[in-house]
Protein backbone atom coordinates (compact mmCIF):
# COMPACT_ATOMS: atom_id res chain seq x y z
CA UNK A 1 0.00 0.00 0.00
CA UNK A 2 1.56 3.03 -0.94
CA UNK A 3 2.29 6.03 1.50
CA UNK A 4 -0.47 8.14 2.44
CA UNK A 5 -0.62 12.05 2.69
CA UNK A 6 -1.34 13.80 5.99
CA UNK A 7 -4.76 12.51 7.86
CA UNK A 8 -7.50 13.90 6.70
CA UNK A 9 -10.47 15.30 8.37
CA UNK A 10 -12.30 12.29 9.27
CA UNK A 11 -9.31 11.60 11.25
CA UNK A 12 -7.53 8.05 10.02
CA UNK A 13 -4.87 7.38 11.04
CA UNK A 14 -1.44 6.76 8.19
CA UNK A 15 -1.14 2.89 8.01
CA UNK A 16 1.48 1.09 5.30
CA UNK A 17 0.95 -2.44 6.69
CA UNK A 18 -2.77 -2.63 7.04
CA UNK A 19 -3.90 -3.91 3.68
CA UNK A 20 -0.81 -5.36 1.68
CA UNK A 21 -1.82 -8.94 0.88
CA UNK A 22 1.67 -10.26 2.08
CA UNK A 23 1.88 -9.12 5.58
CA UNK A 24 2.97 -11.25 7.98
CA UNK A 25 0.56 -11.48 10.83
CA UNK A 26 2.05 -12.15 14.38
CA UNK A 27 0.48 -12.38 17.99
CA UNK A 28 0.39 -9.18 20.20
CA UNK A 29 0.99 -10.69 23.51
CA UNK A 30 4.44 -12.70 22.48
CA UNK A 31 5.43 -10.06 19.81
CA UNK A 32 5.19 -7.60 23.20
CA UNK A 33 7.13 -10.17 24.74
CA UNK A 34 9.62 -10.92 22.35
CA UNK A 35 10.62 -6.86 22.48
CA UNK A 36 10.94 -6.28 26.12
CA UNK A 37 13.44 -9.37 26.14
CA UNK A 38 15.86 -7.90 23.58
CA UNK A 39 15.55 -4.51 25.89
CA UNK A 40 16.42 -6.44 28.21
CA UNK A 41 19.45 -8.35 26.59
CA UNK A 42 20.83 -5.11 26.13
CA UNK A 43 20.52 -3.97 30.03
CA UNK A 44 17.33 -2.41 30.78
CA UNK A 45 15.75 -3.51 33.90
CA UNK A 46 12.71 -5.40 33.68
CA UNK A 47 10.08 -3.07 34.27
CA UNK A 48 11.27 -0.56 31.69
CA UNK A 49 12.34 -3.17 29.24
CA UNK A 50 8.39 -3.58 29.17
CA UNK A 51 7.47 -0.10 28.79
CA UNK A 52 9.96 0.55 26.28
CA UNK A 53 8.64 -2.24 24.09
CA UNK A 54 5.05 -1.54 24.65
CA UNK A 55 5.54 2.43 23.29
CA UNK A 56 7.64 0.56 20.69
CA UNK A 57 4.53 -1.84 19.71
CA UNK A 58 2.59 1.13 19.65
CA UNK A 59 3.36 2.54 16.84
CA UNK A 60 2.11 -1.00 14.99
CA UNK A 61 -0.96 -1.71 16.79
CA UNK A 62 -2.29 1.83 16.14
CA UNK A 63 -1.20 2.19 12.50
CA UNK A 64 1.72 4.71 12.93
CA UNK A 65 4.40 1.83 11.72
CA UNK A 66 7.41 4.25 10.96
CA UNK A 67 7.08 4.57 14.89
CA UNK A 68 7.28 1.11 15.67
CA UNK A 69 9.17 -2.02 15.68
CA UNK A 70 10.75 -0.92 12.04
CA UNK A 71 12.83 1.22 14.40
CA UNK A 72 14.12 -1.31 16.50
CA UNK A 73 17.45 -2.35 14.81
CA UNK A 74 17.59 1.01 12.89
CA UNK A 75 17.34 3.33 15.96
CA UNK A 76 17.25 1.73 19.77
CA UNK A 77 19.54 -0.40 19.01
CA UNK A 78 22.05 1.23 17.53
CA UNK A 79 21.57 3.70 20.25
CA UNK A 80 22.53 1.34 23.00
CA UNK A 81 25.27 -0.24 21.31
CA UNK A 82 26.53 2.97 21.01
CA UNK A 83 26.97 4.13 24.16
CA UNK A 84 24.74 7.22 23.40
CA UNK A 85 21.88 5.46 25.51
CA UNK A 86 22.15 4.62 28.86
CA UNK A 87 20.32 1.60 29.96
CA UNK A 88 20.57 1.86 33.77
CA UNK A 89 20.13 5.58 33.31
CA UNK A 90 18.44 6.58 36.42
CA UNK A 91 16.67 10.38 36.01
CA UNK A 92 17.54 13.24 38.37
CA UNK A 93 14.81 15.69 39.57
CA UNK A 94 16.76 18.55 39.16
CA UNK A 95 13.94 21.02 40.23
CA UNK A 96 10.63 20.30 41.77
CA UNK A 97 8.03 23.29 42.59
CA UNK A 98 5.00 20.94 43.13
CA UNK A 99 3.12 21.19 40.34
CA UNK A 100 5.97 21.71 38.23
CA UNK A 101 9.02 19.31 37.85
CA UNK A 102 12.40 19.81 35.74
CA UNK A 103 13.95 16.09 35.31
CA UNK A 104 17.19 14.91 33.54
CA UNK A 105 17.02 12.08 31.75
CA UNK A 106 20.74 11.39 32.09
CA UNK A 107 20.44 9.82 28.42
CA UNK A 108 17.78 7.00 29.70
CA UNK A 109 15.80 5.24 26.64
CA UNK A 110 12.92 7.65 25.65
CA UNK A 111 10.55 5.23 25.20
CA UNK A 112 10.69 4.68 29.12
CA UNK A 113 11.86 7.97 30.14
CA UNK A 114 8.82 9.73 28.67
CA UNK A 115 6.59 7.69 30.15
CA UNK A 116 7.54 7.60 33.69
CA UNK A 117 7.77 11.08 33.42
CA UNK A 118 3.81 11.78 31.86
CA UNK A 119 2.92 9.10 34.76
CA UNK A 120 4.92 11.91 37.08
CA UNK A 121 2.94 14.51 35.43
CA UNK A 122 -0.74 12.72 36.62
CA UNK A 123 0.63 12.27 39.78
CA UNK A 124 1.33 16.05 40.04
CA UNK A 125 -2.02 16.74 38.65
CA UNK A 126 -3.93 14.86 41.25
CA UNK A 127 -3.09 17.12 43.71
CA UNK A 128 -2.60 19.78 42.17
CA UNK A 129 -5.20 19.71 39.41
CA UNK A 130 -2.31 20.49 36.66
CA UNK A 131 1.37 18.41 36.56
CA UNK A 132 4.19 19.68 34.21
CA UNK A 133 7.11 17.48 33.55
CA UNK A 134 10.03 19.29 31.32
CA UNK A 135 12.66 17.03 30.57
CA UNK A 136 16.01 17.34 29.42
CA UNK A 137 18.75 15.16 27.95
CA UNK A 138 16.85 12.55 26.38
CA UNK A 139 16.96 10.34 23.31
CA UNK A 140 13.94 9.76 20.57
CA UNK A 141 10.87 8.57 22.64
CA UNK A 142 8.46 7.22 19.71
CA UNK A 143 4.94 7.80 19.23
CA UNK A 144 4.17 11.01 21.22
CA UNK A 145 0.67 9.58 21.32
CA UNK A 146 1.73 7.14 23.52
CA UNK A 147 3.17 9.18 26.06
CA UNK A 148 -0.51 11.37 25.63
CA UNK A 149 -2.60 8.63 26.46
CA UNK A 150 -0.83 7.17 29.89
CA UNK A 151 -2.78 10.45 31.07
CA UNK A 152 -5.71 9.33 29.73
CA UNK A 153 -5.45 5.83 31.72
CA UNK A 154 -5.13 8.25 34.85
CA UNK A 155 -8.84 9.52 33.37
CA UNK A 156 -6.46 12.79 32.24
CA UNK A 157 -5.63 15.37 29.56
CA UNK A 158 -2.27 14.64 28.32
CA UNK A 159 -0.08 16.79 26.36
CA UNK A 160 3.64 15.15 24.95
CA UNK A 161 5.66 16.84 23.19
CA UNK A 162 9.93 16.69 22.01
CA UNK A 163 12.11 18.79 20.13
CA UNK A 164 14.81 16.60 17.86
CA UNK A 165 17.74 18.19 20.47
CA UNK A 166 20.21 19.59 18.06
CA UNK A 167 19.36 18.20 14.70
CA UNK A 168 18.23 20.41 12.18
CA UNK A 169 15.75 19.21 9.55
CA UNK A 170 13.57 21.29 7.97
CA UNK A 171 14.39 25.63 7.08
CA UNK A 172 11.75 27.67 8.06
CA UNK A 173 9.52 29.18 5.79
CA UNK A 174 11.57 31.21 2.93
CA UNK A 175 14.91 29.93 4.81
CA UNK A 176 17.60 28.13 3.17
CA UNK A 177 19.16 26.32 6.08
CA UNK A 178 17.55 23.88 7.95
CA UNK A 179 16.91 25.07 11.90
CA UNK A 180 14.05 22.79 13.39
CA UNK A 181 13.33 19.07 13.69
CA UNK A 182 9.83 17.79 13.01
CA UNK A 183 9.31 18.53 16.46
CA UNK A 184 6.01 16.07 17.12
CA UNK A 185 3.06 16.78 19.53
CA UNK A 186 0.15 14.46 21.24
CA UNK A 187 -2.94 15.50 22.75
CA UNK A 188 -5.10 13.09 24.17
CA UNK A 189 -8.20 13.43 26.21
CA UNK A 190 -11.31 10.95 27.55
CA UNK A 191 -13.79 11.07 25.50
CA UNK A 192 -16.47 9.41 27.92
CA UNK A 193 -18.00 6.47 26.49
CA UNK A 194 -16.07 6.84 23.00
CA UNK A 195 -12.36 6.32 22.16
CA UNK A 196 -10.30 8.42 23.75
CA UNK A 197 -8.94 11.37 21.27
CA UNK A 198 -5.77 10.90 20.50
CA UNK A 199 -4.24 13.58 18.11
CA UNK A 200 -0.40 12.67 17.27
CA UNK A 201 1.40 14.38 14.50
CA UNK A 202 4.77 15.56 13.60
CA UNK A 203 4.75 19.82 12.62
CA UNK A 204 6.17 18.87 8.89
CA UNK A 205 3.77 17.30 6.60
CA UNK A 206 4.99 13.97 7.63
CA UNK A 207 8.04 12.46 9.64
CA UNK A 208 11.32 11.03 7.62
CA UNK A 209 10.17 7.93 8.41
CA UNK A 210 7.17 8.48 6.31
CA UNK A 211 9.86 9.38 3.43
CA UNK A 212 12.39 6.63 4.12
CA UNK A 213 9.78 3.91 4.13
CA UNK A 214 8.71 5.06 1.07
CA UNK A 215 11.90 5.13 -0.84
CA UNK A 216 12.87 1.49 0.64
CA UNK A 217 9.98 0.07 -0.63
CA UNK A 218 10.40 2.04 -4.03
CA UNK A 219 7.63 4.32 -4.70
CA UNK A 220 7.21 7.90 -5.55
CA UNK A 221 5.07 10.12 -2.81
CA UNK A 222 2.98 12.70 -3.36
CA UNK A 223 3.74 16.50 -4.07
CA UNK A 224 4.27 18.58 -0.90
CA UNK A 225 6.40 16.06 1.13
CA UNK A 226 9.54 17.29 -0.57
CA UNK A 227 10.68 20.62 -2.07
CA UNK A 228 14.03 21.14 -4.19
CA UNK A 229 16.11 24.43 -2.95
CA UNK A 230 14.09 26.06 -5.80
CA UNK A 231 10.97 25.10 -4.07
CA UNK A 232 9.39 22.80 -6.79
CA UNK A 233 7.58 19.22 -5.45
CA UNK A 234 9.73 16.38 -5.15
CA UNK A 235 7.85 12.62 -5.59
CA UNK A 236 11.53 11.06 -5.11
CA UNK A 237 11.73 9.87 -1.54
CA UNK A 238 15.39 8.87 -2.18
CA UNK A 239 16.35 12.41 -2.64
CA UNK A 240 15.94 13.28 0.71
CA UNK A 241 19.16 11.28 1.96
CA UNK A 242 20.96 12.51 -1.01
CA UNK A 243 20.12 16.23 0.56
CA UNK A 244 18.81 17.22 -2.99
CA UNK A 245 15.38 17.79 -1.41
CA UNK A 246 13.96 19.13 2.13
CA UNK A 247 10.87 18.41 4.32
CA UNK A 248 7.89 20.88 3.88
CA UNK A 249 6.22 21.95 7.35
CA UNK A 250 2.31 21.31 7.23
CA UNK A 251 0.45 23.49 5.22
CA UNK A 252 3.09 22.00 2.50
CA UNK A 253 4.13 25.57 0.77
CA UNK A 254 3.24 29.59 2.00
CA UNK A 255 0.25 29.98 0.30
CA UNK A 256 -1.36 27.04 2.08
CA UNK A 257 -0.50 27.94 5.67
CA UNK A 258 3.18 26.30 5.90
CA UNK A 259 3.53 29.48 8.61
CA UNK A 260 1.54 27.56 10.71
CA UNK A 261 2.90 24.34 10.63
CA UNK A 262 6.18 25.92 11.06
CA UNK A 263 5.16 27.84 14.26
CA UNK A 264 3.86 24.41 15.83
CA UNK A 265 7.32 23.35 15.07
CA UNK A 266 8.81 26.40 16.74
CA UNK A 267 6.29 26.22 19.82
CA UNK A 268 7.03 22.66 20.47
CA UNK A 269 10.82 24.01 20.22
CA UNK A 270 9.89 26.32 22.94
CA UNK A 271 8.00 23.90 25.16
CA UNK A 272 10.63 20.89 25.00
CA UNK A 273 13.67 22.77 25.16
CA UNK A 274 13.27 26.38 26.27
CA UNK A 275 11.47 25.02 29.44
CA UNK A 276 14.05 21.99 30.44
CA UNK A 277 17.50 23.74 28.65
CA UNK A 278 17.73 20.86 26.20
CA UNK A 279 19.11 20.74 22.73
CA UNK A 280 18.05 23.60 20.44
CA UNK A 281 18.03 23.07 17.15
CA UNK A 282 18.50 26.93 15.55
CA UNK A 283 22.12 28.02 15.92
CA UNK A 284 22.79 31.42 15.25
CA UNK A 285 25.95 30.51 13.22
CA UNK A 286 26.29 28.11 10.34
CA UNK A 287 29.61 27.24 11.70
CA UNK A 288 28.82 26.54 15.39
CA UNK A 289 28.81 22.64 15.51
CA UNK A 290 27.25 20.84 18.67
CA UNK A 291 30.19 18.47 20.69
CA UNK A 292 26.90 15.47 20.72
CA UNK A 293 25.43 14.10 18.08
CA UNK A 294 22.78 16.49 16.41
CA UNK A 295 19.59 14.57 17.82
CA UNK A 296 21.13 13.64 21.40
CA UNK A 297 19.82 16.01 24.45
CA UNK A 298 16.54 15.86 22.63
CA UNK A 299 13.59 17.54 25.19
CA UNK A 300 10.71 16.68 26.29
CA UNK A 301 7.38 18.18 27.58
CA UNK A 302 4.75 16.14 29.42
CA UNK A 303 1.72 18.11 30.83
CA UNK A 304 -1.34 16.56 32.92
CA UNK A 305 -4.54 18.35 32.86
CA UNK A 306 -7.08 16.86 35.56
CA UNK A 307 -10.39 18.59 34.74
CA UNK A 308 -11.76 16.48 37.50
CA UNK A 309 -10.19 18.48 40.29
CA UNK A 310 -12.25 21.62 38.78
CA UNK A 311 -15.43 19.89 38.51
CA UNK A 312 -17.84 17.05 38.99
CA UNK A 313 -16.43 14.12 37.12
CA UNK A 314 -19.45 12.44 35.84
CA UNK A 315 -19.93 16.11 34.50
CA UNK A 316 -17.15 16.01 32.81
CA UNK A 317 -17.25 12.33 31.34
CA UNK A 318 -21.04 13.25 30.26
CA UNK A 319 -19.80 16.63 28.07
CA UNK A 320 -16.82 14.63 26.48
CA UNK A 321 -19.46 11.63 25.52
CA UNK A 322 -21.64 14.41 23.70
CA UNK A 323 -19.21 16.37 22.57
CA UNK A 324 -17.40 13.41 20.21
CA UNK A 325 -20.66 11.78 20.42
CA UNK A 326 -21.96 14.75 18.36
CA UNK A 327 -18.94 14.32 15.88
CA UNK A 328 -19.53 10.88 15.31
CA UNK A 329 -22.81 11.80 14.70
CA UNK A 330 -22.38 14.51 12.27
CA UNK A 331 -24.27 13.44 8.52
CA UNK A 332 -21.39 12.72 6.61
CA UNK A 333 -20.80 13.43 2.48
CA UNK A 334 -20.45 9.75 1.57
CA UNK A 335 -22.80 7.24 4.07
CA UNK A 336 -19.92 4.74 3.53
CA UNK A 337 -17.59 7.35 5.02
CA UNK A 338 -18.77 8.63 8.36
CA UNK A 339 -17.30 11.08 10.46
CA UNK A 340 -14.61 9.99 12.82
CA UNK A 341 -12.32 11.83 15.06
CA UNK A 342 -8.29 10.79 15.67
CA UNK A 343 -7.84 8.15 17.90
CA UNK A 344 -11.11 6.50 16.60
CA UNK A 345 -9.59 4.31 13.90
CA UNK A 346 -6.65 3.69 15.96
CA UNK A 347 -8.78 1.98 18.70
CA UNK A 348 -10.37 0.47 16.07
CA UNK A 349 -6.77 -0.98 14.64
CA UNK A 350 -5.22 -1.66 18.07
CA UNK A 351 -8.52 -4.19 19.42
CA UNK A 352 -8.54 -6.17 15.70
CA UNK A 353 -4.34 -6.06 15.74
CA UNK A 354 -4.54 -7.53 19.49
CA UNK A 355 -7.39 -10.35 18.46
CA UNK A 356 -5.93 -11.01 15.36
CA UNK A 357 -2.35 -10.61 15.33
CA UNK A 358 -0.11 -7.25 14.37
CA UNK A 359 0.90 -7.15 10.71
CA UNK A 360 4.42 -7.20 9.33
CA UNK A 361 6.10 -6.47 6.16
CA UNK A 362 8.09 -9.06 4.68
CA UNK A 363 11.48 -7.20 5.18
CA UNK A 364 10.41 -5.98 8.40
CA UNK A 365 9.08 -9.80 9.51
CA UNK A 366 12.48 -11.03 8.21
CA UNK A 367 14.76 -8.23 10.13
CA UNK A 368 12.57 -8.89 13.76
CA UNK A 369 14.23 -12.48 13.27
CA UNK A 370 17.50 -11.91 12.56
CA UNK A 371 17.44 -9.45 15.89
CA UNK A 372 15.97 -12.89 17.43
CA UNK A 373 18.51 -15.21 16.23
CA UNK A 374 21.41 -12.76 17.18
CA UNK A 375 20.55 -12.10 20.13
CA UNK A 376 19.47 -16.28 21.02
CA UNK A 377 15.89 -15.47 21.47
CA UNK A 378 12.95 -16.86 20.20
CA UNK A 379 10.46 -15.04 17.82
CA UNK A 380 7.07 -15.61 17.67
CA UNK A 381 5.01 -17.96 15.28
CA UNK A 382 2.91 -16.21 12.50
CA UNK A 383 -1.07 -16.24 13.02
CA UNK A 384 -2.47 -18.54 10.45
CA UNK A 385 -4.79 -16.54 7.50
CA UNK A 386 -8.13 -15.57 8.75
CA UNK A 387 -6.66 -16.66 12.54
CA UNK A 388 -7.19 -15.38 15.29
CA UNK A 389 -4.64 -15.08 18.27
Amino acid sequence: MPPTPAAPATGRAPDTTEDRADAIRVPYGPLLTFATDVLRARGLPGGRAATAARALCHGDLTGFTTHGLTNLARLYLPLLDSGRCDPHAEPEIVTDTGAAVLLDAHRGLGLWAAAEAMDLAAARARTHGIGMVSVRGGTHFGCAGFHALRAVEHGMIGLATANCGHQRLVPPPGGAAPMLGTNPLALAAPAGDHPPFTLDMSTTVVPTGRIRAAARAGETIPPGWLAGADGAPVTDPAAYDRGEAQLQWLGGDPEHGAHKGFGLGLLVEVLSALVSGSGVGPQPAAGKVPTARPDDDVGYFLLAVAPAALRSPADVATTATGLFGALLACPPHDPGDPVRYPGWHEQRRTRARTAHGVPLAPALHAELRAVADAAGLSFPDTVPAGGAV
